[in-house]
C-alpha cells in the first residue's frame, strides 16, 4: 500500500518548495529562499556560506530559546531570549562534569544555574544604560548578540540629539573554553553617538561554594563569576571598549589561573573552523542541508569530556556527562567519527569500546547500558536493552571505517562476544530477546523488539566483512552471513505485519499501532515490506513538522528515530521523498524557533540539544544520500541517491578508511549517475551506475 506522499506532506503544512538557491552549488554566499521561509514561518537566515545563522528581531518578539555549547571540561546551556521590549535576557546553566557530586551517579555533575549580569552595573556619564533593543543574534558555534542602548532615560540640550536615539552599540559573545573548567563572555561597547562619554565598568564578582556533604569524598567546589577589564574609560565617537566575564569551577583551595580571552577565543575558533569546517564538507544544491550538516558536525564533536578514564562522548542536556551509553555513544555517534577524521572523536570512540569490553564475561551476562561517573560505576536500571546488539553494530562499523588493522584487531573480541551474546538470546521464533529497548520502557517493546534484531542482523554483515580483512578463517564470514540470512527471514516472519492498513512491521508481538522504529529494516537493506513501510512513515498517522511521532496516536517525538528514518528512505531508493522530508525537517531545526541542532525529545527534556543526534544527522548523508557501506578497512560499497531536482552533489575531505578523499555524484544526460572518487592519497576513479544501483570502491 503506497499513499500519495507529496499530498500527505502538503496536507500537514510542510513546505515542498525547493530552495531558490539550488543552482548555487559552490557559490560564495547561500541564502534560504524567502518563499520557503514564509511558508514555514522560519525565523533565522543562513549566513557565511552556511557556517552561521542570523536573526534580526522585528515584530517576532518576545522569543526565548536555549542552546548548549560544550568543551573538554565544561558545558554551557544558555537560556536566552528577547523580551517584548526588545531587550536581551540570559540565564546560564554551567555544567562541570569532572566536579563530581554525591551520590556519584549519572546525574552527579556539578551544575550551577545563574542569571548573573554585569551589564546593569555599567554607568555612562553617571547614568545607566537603558532601552536596549537587540538588532542581531548570530550562532556559529558561539552565540553573538548585538544591541543598541540609550544613555539614561531622558536627555536634552543643543549638543544632544532629540528623543531617544541610541548612543551605545553593544556586542556580546558567549562560548565555553575548549579545555578548561571555564566559560567565556566578551562585551564590547561602541560609541555610535556624536559626543564623548565617560564610561565606568565596575568590579563585579559572584561566587558559590558547595556544601561538603554534597561533594564527592567531602570535596567543596567553588564556582565564581568575575569581570576582567574594569575601570573608567573615555569613549570618543566611534571608539569602543571591551571587558570579559568568566565563570570558573574548581575544587576549593586550587589555584585558578587568570583566563586569557584571546587564547580561549582562538581555541574555540580553531575547533569550529579547522577541526570541523575543513573536513567532511557537504556540497549540495540545498543550502539548508549544507548548513545543518555543518552545525550537526559541531554538536556531534564538541561534546566530548576529558575524564580521568579518557575521553567520553557526552550526550549533554545538563544531565548526561562523563559517561557513555551503548546507544548514543557506541551505536549512534562513534561510527561517524572516522568519516569526519576528528582525532578527539576517534579517541572517544576507541575509549568507549575499550571500557565496555571490560564487561565481557564467560557466562554471557548482559553488558551494562551505561558506564558512568568517569568510568567508576555503571547504570543498568532497566536490564538488557539490546545493548550487545548496539555495541556490536557500532563497533563493527567503526572498526571497518577507521581503516586501521591494529584498531580493528583490538575491537574484534568485543564484536565477537556481542554477536555470540545475541545468538544465545534468540527466541524460539529466531529473533533476539531483550528486556526493553533504547527508550527504556517509556513505550512498550515486548520481550523481543524489531530494533535489537535489526541491529544484530547488520552487525553480522559488518563482522563478516571485517573477519575477511583480518584474515580470519573463511568459515567465520560464512557462518556470520548464514546467521544474517536466518535473521533476515526471522525478522520478516516474526515482525512483518499489517499495521493500521500498511503492510509493514509490528515493533513487538502484540503491537497494533505504528511505531517510528519500523524504519530500521529500510536502513539495513531489509526490503520485504519496503513500500508499505515508506508509506507508513510518511503517512498522516506519523509525520509531523517535528519529524515522526514515536507511536501512532501519541504526541511524543524523538529526533533519533526520525534521523534513522531519513537515512532509511534514502537507502530504500526513495530519494525524492527523503529529500523533501529532510529539507523541511532540517529547515525547521536550523531556522525555526529552537535552533540550530537536532534535539533529543519532546516533551521529555524540553528538546535538549543532545550531541549524538548530530552524528545521526550526518549519517543520513554519508550512509543514506551517498549510500556508503563499509566492507573493509579500505573498501566500501555505495548506492548514491540523487533527488530528481539535483544534478550533482559532493562530499569533500572524507577521512575514513585511512584516507582523505572526495566523492562527487553527477547526473549524466542518459539519466545514469557518474561517481568520481579523488584525493591526494587515493587513485582517481570514475564509475557510471544506474540510479539505485550499487558499486564497490577500493581505495
Amino acid at each position: 500500500m503506497k499513499k500519495p506522499i507529496q499530498n500527505v506532506m502538503a496536507a500537514l503544512g510542510l513546505c515542498l518548495v525547493l530552495p531558490a538557491a539550488a543552482q548555487n552549488l559552490y557559490g560564495a554566499e547561500q541564502t534560504v529562499a524567502s518563499d520557503a521561509q514564509n511558508a514555514m514561518n522560519l525565523r533565522w537566515n543562513i549566513a557565511d556560506n552556511g557556517r552561521a545563522i542570523v536573526w534580526q528581531p522585528a515584530a517576532d518578539i518576545p522569543h526565548f530559546d536555549h542552546l548548549e555549547m560544550t568543551g573538554d571540561k565544561v558545558s554551557m546551556v544558555l537560556r536566552w531570549g528577547i523580551d517584548s521590549n526588545g531587550a536581551f535576557r540570559c540565564e546560564r546553566s554551567l555544567v562541570f562534569p569532572t566536579l563530581r557530586k554525591y551520590p556519584n551517579d549519572t546525574h552527579a555533575s556539578l551544575v550551577w544555574r545563574t542569571a548573573a549580569d554585569a551589564v546593569p552595573a555599567i554607568s555612562v556619564e553617571d547614568m545607566t544604560l537603558t532601552r536596549e533593543r537587540v538588532t542581531e543574534v548570530r550562532i556559529d558555534g558561539m552565540l553573538t548578540v548585538k544591541s543598541l542602548w540609550n544613555v539614561g532615560w531622558t536627555y536634552s540640550g543643543a549638543d544632544r540629539k532629540a528623543g531617544y536615539e541610541p548612543e551605545i552599540e553593544m556586542t556580546r559573545v558567549f562560548f565555553p573554553s575548549s579545555d578548561k573548567l571555564l566559560t567565556c563572555e566578551k562585551y564590547t561597547l561602541k560609541n555610535i553617538g556624536d559626543r564623548t562619554f565617560t564610561l565606568n565598568i565596575p568590579e563585579y564578582v559572584c561566587s558559590y561554594a558547595t556544601e561538603p556533604e554534597k561533594g564527592l569524598d567531602g570535596r567543596v567546589y567553588n564556582v565564581r563569576g568575575e569581570v576582567a577589564g574594569t575601570g573608567n574609560y573615555t569613549l570618543a565617537p566611534g571608539a569602543e571598549v571591551s571587558f570579559e566575564m568568566y565563570f570558573t569551577g574548581s575544587v576549593a583551595g586550587e589555584d585558578v589561573p587568570a583566563p586569557d580571552f584571546g587564547a580561549e577565543y582562538a581555541a574555540r575558533r580553531h575547533f569550529i573552523d579547522d577541526d570541523i569546517a575543513s573536513s567532511l564538507i557537504l556540497e549540495s544544491p540545498d543550502p539548508v542541508l549544507n548548513s545543518e550538516f555543518h552545525f550537526s558536525k559541531i554538536r556531534a564533536s564538541e561534546s566530548i569530556i576529558a575524564t580521568k578514564n579518557g575521553y567520553m562522548h557526552a550526550p549533554g542536556g545538563e544531565v548526561f556527562y562523563a559517561a557513555i551509553w551503548t546507544n548514543d555513544t557506541a551505536e549512534y555517534v562513534s561510527p561517524f567519527y572516522p568519516f569526519l577524521g576528528y582525532g578527539k572523536g576517534n579517541l572517544s570512540a576507541e575509549n568507549c569500546y575499550r571500557l565496555f569490553a571490560q564487561f565481557m564475561n564467560d557466562e554471557y551476562r548482559p553488558v551494562p547500558s551505561s558506564i558512568i561517573a568517569e568510568g567508576d560505576d555503571i547504570w543498568n536500571g532497566v536490564g538488557d536493552r539490546g545493548d550487545a546488539a548496539m555495541l556490536a553494530n557500532g563497533a563493527s562499523r567503526y572498526a571497518l571505517a577507521c581503516g586501521s588493522r591494529e584498531k580493528a584487531e583490538q575491537l574484534w573480541p568485543l564484536i565477537e562476544w556481542c554477536l555470540e551474546f545475541c545468538k544465545r538470546n534468540k527466541t524460539g521464533d529466531g529473533v533476539v530477546a531483550s528486556d526493553t529497548d533504547e527508550l527504556e520502557n517509556r513505550f512498550p517493546s515486548g520481550d523481543a523488539n524489531l530494533s535489537t534484531s535489526c541491529l544484530y542482523y547488520d552487525a553480522l554483515l559488518s563482522a563478516a566483512y571485517l573477519s575477511e580483512d583480518l584474515g580470519l578463517p573463511r568459515s567465520v564470514a560464512r557462518e556470520y552471513r548464514a546467521e544474517a540470512g536466518r535473521m533476515k527471514t526471522a525478522i520478516e516472519d516474526y515482525f512483518g505485519a499489517e499495521v493500521s492498513g500498511y503492510k509493514t512491521y509490528r515493533y513487538y508481538d502484540g503491537n497494533d499501532v505504528l511505531r517510528s522504529w519500523i524504519c530500521l529494516p529500510l536502513v539495513f537493506g531489509i526490503d520485504y515490506n519496503r513500500e508499505g513501510t515508506v508509506a507508513a512513515l510518511l503517512g498522516p498517522e506519523m509525520l509531523t513538522r517535528n519529524g515522526l511521532l514515536t507511536a501512532q496516536g501519541d504526541t511524543t517525538f524523538w529526533d533519533r528515530s526520525t534521523l534513522y528514518a531519513l537515512r532509511g528512505l534514502f537507502c530504500a531508493g526513495y530519494a525524492d521523498e527523503a529529500y523533501r522530508f529532510m529539507h523541511d525537517f532540517s529547515a525547521w531545526r536550523l531556522l525555526g524557533d529552537h535552533v540550530p541542532y537536532m534535539i533529543e525529545a519532546w516533551p521529555e527534556g524540553a528538546q535538549r540539544h543532545l550531541s549524538a543526534e548530530g552524528g545521526l544527522y550526518c549519517r543520513i548523508v554519508t550512509e543514506g544520500l551517498f549510500g556508503i557501506r563499509p566492507t573493509g578497512l579500505s573498501s566500501f560499497t555505495m548506492t548514491p541517491s540523487l533527488p530528481s531536482s539535483w544534478d550533482r552533489v559532493a562530499l569533500r575531505h572524507i577521512r575514513a578508511f585511512g584516507s582523505d578523499f572526495d566523492i562527487s555524484v553527477s547526473r549524466l544526460p542518459s539519466g545514469r549517475l557518474e561517481v568520481t572518487v579523488t584525493g591526494p592519497d587515493v587513485r582517481t576513479q570514475r564509475h557510471t551506475v544506474a540510479a539505485g544501483s550499487s558499486l564497490r570502491i577500493e581505495l
